[in-house]
């Protein structure tokens, strides 16, 4: 049952974040699904998925432009980058792959916009295996931010993290209960026409239908053996 909260969803078009709007779609009402498309190699693939869903949903769906993050930050992750790491998405190579600040940003346009929507809380999909090597996921920097936007905002708009309990296996479980189409989310971070299956992001995507004992209906270009996990630390 709905509690009846008007909340506004971060939704890149990713799997995680894909999940919470559908579970924030059953337990409160959906005010704003919102995506930003700061340049990344892979945004393109991943917020025609995001439009899909919210308006499968029924919920209104914004794209905010965020290009100067493509123009002067520094990161593989981007098209002005470099080329995307291989291996587990624990290993230290994906540092490459770090936006500076990219969370903290979104979540402050989220916030504002969230506030200007009537939104009392703003749901983004942070889970338990976000790695240290993203500065903007650990877990102190989300409850600094939550407390930063609760404070700053005249309706104490509350950062709410649904599945910070959980791991992405659980998370793809979640998903499946709730219906989620998996092949209508995206996550290879090589943006290109099928999912390379190698990425960090793709390891991590193939793990996770495997622990959660899903079939998994995501093209890869490489379905070969799994690489072990690297030494990165579980965060949030």
């Amino acid at each position: 049952m709905k509690s009846g909260k008007k909340v506004a969803v971060l939704v890149s078009g990713g799997m995680d974040s894909v999940v919470a709007l559908y579970e924030a779609h059953r337990e409160h009402e959906v005010v704003l699904a919102l995506s930003f498309d700061y340049g990344s190699k892979h945004n393109h693939r991943e917020i025609p998925h995001a439009r899909h869903h919210a308006g499968e949903l029924g919920v209104p769906h914004e794209v905010i432009e965020l290009g100067f993050m493509n123009e002067l930050f520094r990161s593989d992750l981007l098209k002005s980058g470099g080329e995307i790491p291989e291996g587990h998405y624990e290993e230290e190579t994906m540092k490459a792959t770090v936006v500076p600040f990219r969370n903290g940003i979104m979540l402050v346009i989220a916030a504002g916009l969230a506030e200007s929507r009537g939104a009392e809380g703003l749901v983004i999909a942070a889970h338990s295996g976000d790695h240290a090597i993203y500065p903007d996921c650990r877990g102190e920097f989300m409850t600094a931010m939550g407390e930063a936007i609760e404070l700053g905002t005249y309706e104490n708009v509350a950062l709410l993290r649904p599945f910070i309990t959980l791991r992405k296996e659980e998370i793809a479980a979640r998903g499946a209960e709730l219906g989620v189409d998996f092949s209508r989310t995206w996550s290879c971070y090589k943006g290109g026409d099928v999912h390379c299956g190698k990425c960090g992001t793709c390891v991590e995507r193939r793990e996770a239908f495997q622990l959660a004992g899903l079939s998994d209906p995501t093209e890869y270009l490489e379905t070969g053996e799994l690489p072990s996990r690297g030494t990165g630390e579980e965060s949030c």
